[in-house]
């Protein structure tokens, strides 16, 4: 079998004609309508559907909130429903037949996925006090406030509501409050202490990853390894659609500085690994190019099983980087300064791991132990080169060295009995590590929606009183409305009065002090600290900024346009796939 070294130019030439213009519009080939421009033609009218639109998200979303939350099934084209009581997942399956009203869509999906790819937890938080803030702050632009004002208002508001939270959250003390982080974050004692044993075994110079089990039951293996923030150059390169991920197995590892652009120059190391079955992890400074299109090619054709990442760090700290990496491979590091090139490149010089997890943005290296003598030599020369660095960057770098060298590996293996139950469990695993991490860069405060629910009411005076503007006031008044609309809602979903507990919080805080309220999941009112049900305060600044964001601009909105769909007729569907389909196939045959 050979290597197949050219690019599908006949394939991406079919993919490159995205737009056809007609009479009657811009044609897609992608999907089945063609879109044309249209402003809303009535500020009433647009606003409205806006909202509405925010209203239909918010609503399937905060359902899920608290301990009681329900979860939401989502329909699948393929395979069966899912059953998911994740926020930003609901969010971003939400599509709705209004063009107008799938913009508020849309909004509440930005504001959940900030959230997400920020904090990792909150999108329904977020979501919710995303729908308050634009509920309300919509009954004052009809009333006459200026939106602008408004909208500043509310950002001063949010930064000021923040500043509180931070001088409120306590830090992580003992694993005993991770563990607490995280069973609230799953809704699960059982996730929580497994996250919290992972998280006490690798310390703070490990990582945890999650991967699919074959038994029925969660279980947690510990490997040394290290991580890179870099991810797959190409999409093509990922091999589970789900996770977005790309894992290889048992791969050699190419470590090199150089840039690929020439395919000639790999082709004869690839030669020998498609003979070998070998999988193969690149990692230089760039792939790109022939290069690039002939692996994606032999990728996708199933010849070689490879993926290509770009080498961390820059200059000088990125050379400094790729020896760690091939030190701790155990392979010869490619690089002209130490007269090495591609070309000469065998498959004695590439290095071997356990197993390599290629995500969008982060590579995991699991090491297979055969270079640890070099891997703590290499550690004690980092950490001398980090005591005589003359900068605390410099420092800090090394530090980050050491950590990527010589933290562990947690890896979850979660069970499940049904597909359906495997992907739930994933989804919160994942929210209970990153609500975590969050916990340990910025500490907790109290859970439940307490925490705003105190700062509405002990420092809404005070944060009115700084603004000299009627109009920035009412903004600021709005957003602080909206901090108690989190821990109404999980009172609502537990089937209790939400204003009712809200009061009852208001009064034990102000008899016993800050840190008291409802525990939703035995319905009772304790000090929330001592109970363990704490929330990350990083998630919970995150959900303010977010929503502020983006309800404060949705508020000055003046002005719709939205895309009219034009469907097609089966029969014009038909056509146009059996063309793009001749001409992938001719594509292909050109190979």
């Amino acid at each position: 079998m050979k290597f197949h070294s050219i690019a599908l130019t006949a394939a991406l030439l079919s993919q490159t004609s995205a737009f056809t213009t007609t009479s009657t519009g811009v044609h897609t080939s992608s999907t089945s309508t063609a879109l044309n421009a249209k402003p809303s033609p009535s500020k009433k009218t647009h606003a409205k559907k806006l909202v509405s639109g925010i209203n239909q998200v918010a609503n399937a979303v905060k359902v899920t909130l608290g301990p009681k939350g329900r979860n939401v099934v989502l329909e699948r084209n393929y395979g069966a429903p899912e059953i998911v009581n994740d926020g930003v997942t609901i969010a971003r399956e939400i599509s709705l037949a209004d063009p107008e009203c799938n913009v508020g869509v849309r909004l509440v999906q930005e504001v959940a996925s900030k959230s997400d790819s920020k904090a990792g937890d909150g999108t329904t938080t977020s979501t919710i006090m995303t729908q308050a803030i634009v509920n309300n702050g919509m009954k004052a632009v009809t009333s006459g406030v200026n939106p602008i004002a408004l909208n500043a208002g509310i950002k001063k508001a949010a930064g000021m509501v923040t500043d509180k939270v931070r001088d409120l959250a306590t830090q992580i003390n003992g694993i005993e409050d991770l563990q607490s982080v995280a069973t609230i974050a799953s809704g699960s004692v059982d996730m929580g202490r497994i996250i919290a044993q992972a998280y006490d075994k690798v310390g703070e110079n490990g990582s945890t990853v999650i991967e699919e089990s074959q038994t029925l039951f969660d279980e947690i293996e510990f490997t040394e390894g290290l991580t890179i923030d870099r991810g797959y150059i190409s999409p093509y390169f990922v091999k589970d659609q789900e996770r977005q991920v790309a894992e290889l197995v048992s791969p050699r590892v190419l470590v090199t500085d150089a840039k690929i652009d020439n395919v000639n120059e790999i082709v004869p190391l690839l030669e020998q690994l498609v003979k070998t079955k070998e999988p193969v992890l690149m990692i230089a400074e760039d792939v790109t190019g022939d290069a690039l299109s002939a692996l994606v090619v032999n990728k996708m054709r199933g010849v070689l099983d490879v993926v290509a990442i770009r080498a961390p760090g820059f200059g000088q700290r990125r050379k400094a980087y790729l020896q760690d990496i091939a030190i701790a491979t155990g392979a010869t590091y490619v690089a002209e300064e130490v007269g090495i090139t591609l070309d000469s490149v065998t498959t004695d010089m590439l290095g071997t791991c356990d197993r390599v997890v290629i995500a969008k943005e982060l590579t995991t290296i699991v090491t297979d132990g055969k270079q640890e003598a070099a891997i703590e030599a290499r550690i004690a020369q980092i950490k001398r080169e980090g005591e005589e660095a003359d900068t605390d960057f410099d420092k800090d770098k090394a530090q980050e060295r050491v950590a990527a060298l010589g933290g562990g590996i947690a890896r979850i293996k979660v069970g499940a009995a049904t597909e359906t139950e495997l992907k739930d469990k994933k989804l919160r695993y994942e929210d209970a590590l990153n609500s975590v991490q969050s916990a340990r860069e910025l500490g907790i405060v109290p859970g439940g929606g307490a925490c705003l629910a105190y700062i509405q009411d002990k420092f809404t005076a005070e944060i009115l009183d700084s603004f000299d503007d009627e109009d920035q006031r009412a903004g600021a008044a709005i957003l602080m409305k909206s901090l108690s609309e989190p821990c109404c809602q999980v009172a609502e979903n537990a089937g209790i009065e939400g204003a009712v507990v809200l009061n009852k919080i208001v009064e034990l805080c102000n008899e016993k002090g800050f840190g008291f309220g409802w525990n939703a999941a035995n319905n009772k009112y304790c000090d929330l600290m001592e109970a363990g049900v704490v929330d990350p305060a990083k998630v919970t600044i995150n959900a303010v900024e977010n929503s502020a964001s983006v309800a404060g601009l949705v508020l000055t909105t003046e002005c719709l346009v939205t895309e009219i769909p034009v469907f097609e007729s089966e029969e014009d569907m038909q056509r146009r796939f059996d063309s793009e389909g001749m001409g992938a196939g001719m594509g292909m045959g050109g190979m």
